[in-house]
């Protein structure tokens, strides 16, 4: 459900859900009792409706005390939804944005809503006079930014609201802002009561080595750029999208306008009807565009950043995970922008190129959010790296790839197997290459009619080729990346050799 349609929902019912009721009696009993500058924190999935359960409390907290309240969020288009949502629940209310340099008349509001970085501009002016505030309601809490702000409210109530209670910055844990954490519904429990969408993950193994990890913790722009613009992943994008999306409303999310750039250029060179976004596109195209994706049913947008938060269109069927990230929040910001449910919309997909999924489990799997808000710490050092995850990829031949091989019985290898075998028998390994070469070339050569064909047909194998090497490089242990590659350019050119010598021999035994 978008905010939108939750808007039209209040405007005639002013009804809540009994989840939302649950929540909010929570955190007024801790309002009512605890001290008056105590800071709480509130987690609840995105799509569950946190604007409306803090408009709700704002409402209720301005008819039961003689203070006034401040909202914060981080955009301005939040700021925009925020001061909406509160109109709606009868809270008059003052934005306080970039154009606003006087205030003079705040008297006349008990509510403003406002950026951190312009709040923080007109209290330095002394524009504002915040001595009468006594709650702090902080919208999408896990941002950092929002701390320099908590000294100039030493005597409030701070409410902290987010869908993930982990600081965007693991050297400032929240539970050093926040005394206490109260957790919301589940995303399963959400689902299973229809008020979000289920979501069915396809993951697609995407070897992420080559990536490199910046002073925010997370992947780089410029490594994922070269990782995702290459022609194998774009490739590997638009097999995807066909074999999964093809035809429904898509939303891509790309950690590199390069990378966002090439994406569009691929799709709409294969025919697909895609537009790009990222935050240098004006205003006005910015408006057309998002028009365009609500109103085009197989409409594909790929987009870099920008729309993880403050973005709702219910009508997104599938979403496409075209990068990787360590962020737990942006894992699930990207995976929630498909959660909203439509009357003729109760699911959605979801297409992880980022080993996202394996990295944290599946986007409706429970959370202990309770334990991450404790000890982040501990939680992000006991997430999988790559190297983990990938040493435990299993090549399975794609079907319609498996058909070109129909007459092969035989078209895998276990290269674990087989180095436990040559261990065992006092066997150099470098036997384990050369019975997976025979079994390749036997393979395309069996598959077709000419030398040409045969050969052709190998270059179909590349996938296959560069598991077993990976695979057969995990057995060895301590492999440079050099020596990695190296190993995949010359099998790949003793299999042309094999192929060579094996038709050669098909040729004598048929004469």
């Amino acid at each position: 459900m978008s905010k939108k349609d939750i808007l039209a929902e209040i405007e005639d019912k002013k009804e809540l859900y009994g989840y939302q009721k649950g929540d909010i009696d929570k955190i007024f009993e801790r309002l009512d009792n605890a001290p008056h500058n105590y800071h709480l924190l509130y987690q609840l999935p995105t799509g569950g409706g946190k604007t409306v359960i803090f408009s709700e409390i704002t409402r209720r907290y301005l008819e039961q005390h003689n203070k006034k309240v401040v909202v914060l969020t981080h955009r301005i288009e939040l700021c925009k939804q925020t001061s909406k949502m509160l109109k709606a629940f009868d809270v008059k209310n003052k934005v306080i944005n970039s154009a606003i340099k006087e205030l003079p008349d705040q008297e006349e509001y008990s509510c403003f809503v406002a950026m951190i970085e312009t709040l923080k501009n007109r209290l330095n002016d002394e524009k504002l006079e915040i001595q009468d505030v006594g709650l702090v309601i902080i919208d999408e809490a896990h941002f950092n930014s929002f701390r320099k702000l908590f000294s100039a409210f030493e005597n409030a109530f701070i409410l902290g609201v987010t869908a993930t209670p982990l600081s965007s910055n693991i050297k400032l844990p929240m539970y050093e802002n926040y005394s206490e954490l109260i957790v919301g519904d589940t995303i399963q429990n959400l689902i299973d009561k229809g008020f979000l969408a289920k979501a069915t993950t396809y993951s697609y193994d995407v070897g992420l080595t080559s990536l490199k990890v910046g002073i925010n913790g997370d992947y780089t722009v410029k490594s994922s750029d070269d990782l995702y613009s290459n022609m194998v992943m774009q490739e590997k994008l638009l097999h995807a999208y066909t074999e999964k999306a093809l035809g429904k409303k898509t939303l891509i999310f790309n950690n590199g306008i390069n990378t966002s750039l090439h994406v569009y250029e691929s799709f709409r060179h294969a025919g697909y009807n895609i537009r790009h976004l990222d935050n240098t596109t004006s205003t006005e195209d910015r408006k057309d565009i998002l028009q365009w994706f609500k109103k085009t049913p197989d409409a594909i947008l790929t987009s870099v950043g920008i729309l993880t938060t403050g973005f709702d269109e219910p009508t997104v069927e599938t979403i496409i995970l075209n990068r990787a990230t360590k962020s737990l929040t942006l894992y699930f910001q990207m995976i929630g922008r498909g959660s909203r449910r439509l009357p003729n919309k109760d699911s959605f997909t979801v297409i992880d190129l980022g080993n996202n999924a394996l990295r944290f489990g599946l986007w409706n799997n429970p959370v202990d959010w309770q334990h991450i808000f404790k000890s982040p710490e501990y939680y992000l050092e006991s997430l999988r790296d790559d190297a983990d995850i990938e040493s435990n990829f299993k090549y399975v031949m794609p079907e319609e790839l498996r058909k070109k091989f129909s007459k092969s019985v035989d078209i895998s290898m276990d290269i674990h197997e087989e180095f436990k075998f040559t261990v065992k028998n006092n066997l150099k390994a470098k036997t384990i290459i050369e019975k997976s070469l025979e079994q390749h070339a036997t393979m395309c050569v069996e598959n077709t009619d000419e030398l040409i064909d045969a050969r052709k047909l190998s270059k179909e194998l590349n996938d296959d080729i560069e598991y077993r090497i990976k695979q057969y490089c995990i057995c060895l242990g301590n492999v440079t990346k050099n020596y990695r590659s190296w190993l995949i350019e010359d099998y790949t050119l003793k299999l042309t050799i094999a192929i060579g010598r094996l038709y050669r021999i098909k040729i004598m035994s048929e004469l």
